[in-house]
């Protein structure tokens, strides 16, 4: 593990005092797992883009497109 300062303005630092208080937890150690959580969405995210992205299909018809007339009949 790796130890940095971070910088932030007072009302932020005493607020993420009160919350980790309130779990039981040091400063230090919620802001590890709040920032190792946003970085699993990133990371999951990014993922689900790059297979939407690689979808082959996306726009592509295996046949003339549907008339219009045809899809709105009643």
């Amino acid at each position: 593990m790796k130890n940095i300062t971070v910088t932030m303005d007072d009302t932020v630092a005493e607020w993420v005092r009160v919350e980790a208080a309130k779990r039981g937890s040091s400063v230090s150690r919620l802001l590890g797992e709040w920032l190792a959580e946003k970085m699993r969405q990133e990371d999951a995210y990014a993922q689900a883009m790059r297979e939407a992205l690689s979808f082959e299909s996306w726009g592509a018809s295996s046949g003339p497109y549907v008339p219009r007339e045809t899809l709105f009949l009643r």
